[in-house]
């Protein structure tokens, strides 16, 4: 004779898991994910673009940090460029931040995380 309703394994589909290890798992992977994010906010991302005559540095919080320019690039008749330089290596300093966090917290396979 079968049972009417409820779920193989007694717990309500858990399949027989300890409800208080699953919590446990849950406060470990949330510690852990805070550690991770803590982490990446205290390191440094740098860029460069134009053959090294722009550098900038960047947080893990995608705040900048620092840009260098180099004078020999500085030419009052091609701003346009300069912007152009600085531009570029900002977006790819923010683009390496993204993809460090990206491989830090995707080893958590939450879903909708990032």
């Amino acid at each position: 004779m079968s049972k009417r309703g409820g779920f193989p394994g007694g717990m309500g589909g858990f399949g027989g898991m300890n409800l208080n290890n699953l919590m446990k798992e849950a406060k470990k992977m949330q510690a852990d994910m805070e550690k991770t994010q803590a982490e990446l906010a205290n390191k440094e991302f740098e860029a460069t673009a134009g053959g090294g005559a722009i550098t900038v540095k960047v947080s893990g919080e995608k705040t900048i940090k620092e840009i260098n320019i180099k004078p020999e690039v500085v030419d009052p008749d091609d701003v346009e460029m300069l912007e152009d330089l600085i531009l570029t290596c900002i977006n790819e300093a923010l683009r390496k931040v993204d993809n460090e966090q990206s491989a830090q917290l995707g080893k958590y396979n939450i879903p909708g995380l990032m």
